[in-house]
């Protein structure tokens, strides 16, 4: 397939041999392998001036590759006008704090008022990602979990940062989330170390309890605990980022979190429940992501303070949420 004249050309030559996707991917920064992959399936790579259609070919040192990258094709999505509170952002990516209800990404049931029809919206200056006109989501929040989240907005950023959540170090990034869990923790912190996957009846959730999964590792350290000890504010911190993790940790290991509709547990206690009824949501908020920039290597650290729901509810515990 000849190249379009909108088409963006990249010639590169082979390092070290390799499969043609993994080349294109490790020459290339900002092509993902998938990427790579569906531009080689479409027929936008030649080898040595020869069109190639196969991910797996091999290529060795000196061999040349032509890459046509074609304009991103526009995203069949509505762009809606939601508000968004921004707290970063520059031209390869955005970092928002997402507030509770917001689903992060269309799907069945949600096809409208999702995060990513705001972030079309709002994002003029999109490059693309994965060769479609769209923000790339490198990580999610559940749709009643608050708090910071970053979106790419170009192939290269999406690449970079969705490498580095995958790295599972904190040195690569960080998270920390605060929680309301009942009762408070015991030890008052620690390190859970255990397989995550779904579960054995429920299909809908995810356990601990599970024969086969994958590691899950959180950190947690209780902040404070009221007098009554029935309610503790506590800080997580994120290895891995399995779904609902935090939520399936704290409630396996005891100290389900406040207002959980999923994994939590119907208090005997009535302040307890009174509190859970109004927040209606679990109380868990992703308070602060720290990375280092897809392009400057800066390191960014961004945080959101909790929502006034979640501030309320403490507040009726009687615990108080440190500042920062």
């Amino acid at each position: 397939m000849a190249a379009a004249d909108d088409d963006d050309v990249h010639d590169v030559v082979v390092v070290e041999a390799a499969r043609l996707d993994a080349a294109i991917a490790a020459l290339v920064p900002e092509l993902s392998r998938a990427h790579a992959q569906r531009l080689i399936d479409d027929g936008h790579v030649s080898l040595d001036g020869l069109v190639v259609t196969k991910p797996s070919t091999r290529v060795a040192p000196g061999d040349a590759i032509a890459i046509a990258i074609p304009p991103p094709e526009p995203l069949e999505l509505v762009a809606e006008d939601i508000p968004l509170v921004v707290l970063y952002e520059d031209s390869e990516l955005i970092a928002i704090d997402k507030p509770a209800g917001l689903v992060v990404h269309p799907a069945p049931g949600h096809a409208r008022g999702t995060l990513v029809n705001a972030l079309l919206f709002h994002c003029r200056d999109l490059a693309g990602v994965g060769g479609v006109l769209r923000p790339g989501i490198v990580h999610r929040l559940d749709k009643d979990t608050t708090g910071v989240m970053v979106a790419t907005k170009t192939d290269r950023a999406h690449a970079a940062l969705s490498a580095a959540f995958a790295d599972k170090s904190a040195a690569r990034v960080e998270r920390t989330y605060l929680a309301i869990a009942a009762p408070p923790p015991s030890p008052a912190a620690g390190t859970l170390r255990t397989l995550h996957g779904r579960h054995p009846v429920d299909r809908k959730r995810f356990s601990t309890k599970v024969a086969t999964g994958k590691p899950a590792v959180t950190h947690y350290a209780t902040l404070a605990s009221n007098a009554a000890r029935t309610a503790a504010l506590v800080r997580f911190q994120l290895e891995t980022g399995r779904t609902h993790q935090i939520r399936v940790h704290a409630a396996d290991h005891g100290f389900a979190l406040v207002g959980d509709p999923v994994y939590g547990h119907r208090s005997r206690d009535d302040q307890l429940a009174a509190v859970a009824g109004a927040l209606a949501r679990q109380a868990l908020h992703a308070a602060t992501l720290a990375f280092a920039h897809p392009t400057t290597g800066a390191r960014l650290a961004l945080a959101a303070p909790p929502p006034a729901d979640f501030m309320a509810a403490a507040a009726a515990l009687g615990l108080a949420v440190p500042s920062a």
